[in-house]
C-alpha cells in the first residue's frame, strides 16, 4: 500500500510525458511582429489551450511581412496569418492556399484624416493628397469610396509613403492616409496629440471582408489539426471577451518589453470587438462577393470560387 502513491505518481508522469511526445508540432508564422491583433493566438499559447488539443504551436515572426503566405504555399511553414484580400489575390494567382481560420472578422483598414484640417466628408478630399503604404488595390478601394461622394479617383493624388503613415499625416505631407488601422494609427496619433477621423470602407461601397485570416496549404493541410487549432482559438477568444483585463496581463506576459505599453493597451481595447467569436465559421457568399469586387476592379484576372479555397471545418 505504501508504494501505491508512488506508482500512481509515476503513471501520471509517464502519461504526461506521452502526451507531450504525441503533441502535433505545427509552425505558425504571423503577418507582423506580435501585437494585439494576435491576441487569441497568444492567449491560446500562454493558457495551454493548444496543448489541450494535442498541438504544439511554434509562433514565428516574419523577417519579411510579404512572405508568410508564400512560405505556406511552398510548404516551408504549416500555417500563416494573412488577409482575406491577400488570400484572394494569391489564390487567383495560382498559389495552393486555403483559409483555415478567421482571426479578425471585420475590416480594420480606414481612410484617415486629421480632425482639424477641414475634411468633413469624402467629398472634401477632391484635389487632396492621399498617402498609402503598399500600392496595388488603391484604385479599387479608395476609388470606390470616393465615388460614393461624387469624387473621381483621378481627382486625388496618391503618394507612397511606405510605413510612415501616421507621421506623414501628422506632418502635413499628405492630407489623408489609406492603411491607417482603426485600432492602431488612430490611437498612435492621439498619443502624439492629434485627433483623427476615419472613413470606413465597408460604409462607403467596399464589400465587408475579414481583416486577418489563417491560411494553410491546400494540398497538404490536415483537417483534424485545423479543427483542433480552431477550437483552441475559440476558447482563447471566449477567455478574452469574458476576462479582458486578465487576458491583457496574460498577453503582455508573453513579451513584456515589447508589448506592455500604452499604445498596445489602447489597441487591445479597440481590437476586442473585432476578434472572430467562431474562428472556424465560414460565409462563402461573402468571400465570393469580395472576389467579384476585386475582379470587377481588375485587381485579379479572374474571381476564384470560395468553395475552392474557403472550406468548412
Amino acid at each position: 500500500m505504501t508504494n501505491f502513491p508512488a506508482r500512481t505518481a509515476l503513471a501520471i508522469a509517464v502519461s504526461a510525458t506521452s502526451f507531450q511526445l504525441q503533441a502535433k508540432e505545427l509552425t505558425l508564422m504571423l503577418d507582423w511582429f506580435v501585437n494585439p491583433n494576435h491576441g487569441p493566438i497568444i492567449i491560446a499559447k500562454e493558457n495551454g489551450l493548444f496543448q489541450e488539443q494535442g498541438l504544439d504551436i511554434e509562433i514565428q515572426e516574419p523577417a519579411d511581412p510579404s512572405m508568410p503566405a508564400k512560405l505556406v504555399a511552398a510548404g516551408k511553414t504549416d500555417l500563416a496569418i494573412s488577409y482575406q484580400t491577400s488570400l484572394t489575390i494569391d489564390v487567383a494567382a495560382g498559389l495552393p492556399l486555403i483559409r483555415a481560420s478567421t482571426l479578425i472578422a471585420t475590416p480594420l483598414n480606414t481612410l484617415m484624416v486629421l480632425e482639424n484640417k477641414g475634411i468633413h466628408s469624402l467629398a472634401d478630399l477632391k484635389g487632396k493628397t492621399i498617402g498609402i503604404a503598399i500600392a496595388g488595390n488603391e484604385e479599387a478601394t479608395i476609388g470606390t469610396m470616393l465615388k460614393t461622394a461624387g469624387v473621381s479617383f483621378t481627382d486625388v493624388k496618391i503618394v507612397n509613403v511606405g510605413w510612415a503613415l501616421s507621421s506623414s499625416l501628422a506632418s502635413g505631407k499628405v492630407d489623408a492616409i489609406w492603411g491607417g488601422l482603426r485600432n492602431f494609427e488612430s490611437n498612435q496619433l492621439a498619443l502624439e496629440g492629434y485627433q483623427s477621423k476615419a472613413f470606413f470602407p465597408e460604409e462607403h461601397g467596399v464589400p465587408p471582408y475579414d481583416e486577418l485570416v489563417v491560411v494553410a496549404n491546400k494540398n497538404t493541410y490536415n483537417a483534424e489539426d485545423i479543427q483542433k487549432f480552431n477550437l483552441a482559438l475559440e476558447k482563447a477568444t471566449q477567455f478574452i471577451i469574458n476576462h479582458p483585463d486578465k487576458a491583457w496581463k496574460t498577453f503582455i506576459a508573453y513579451s513584456p518589453d515589447t508589448l506592455n505599453n500604452e499604445l498596445n493597451q489602447l489597441a487591445w481595447r479597440d481590437t476586442l470587438p473585432r476578434f472572430a467569436l467562431r474562428p472556424a465559421a465560414v460565409d462563402q457568399a461573402r468571400y465570393d462577393q469580395f472576389a467579384t469586387f476585386m475582379y470587377q476592379h481588375k485587381i485579379i484576372s479572374h474571381a476564384p470560387k470560395a468553395k475552392d479555397f474557403v472550406p468548412a471545418f
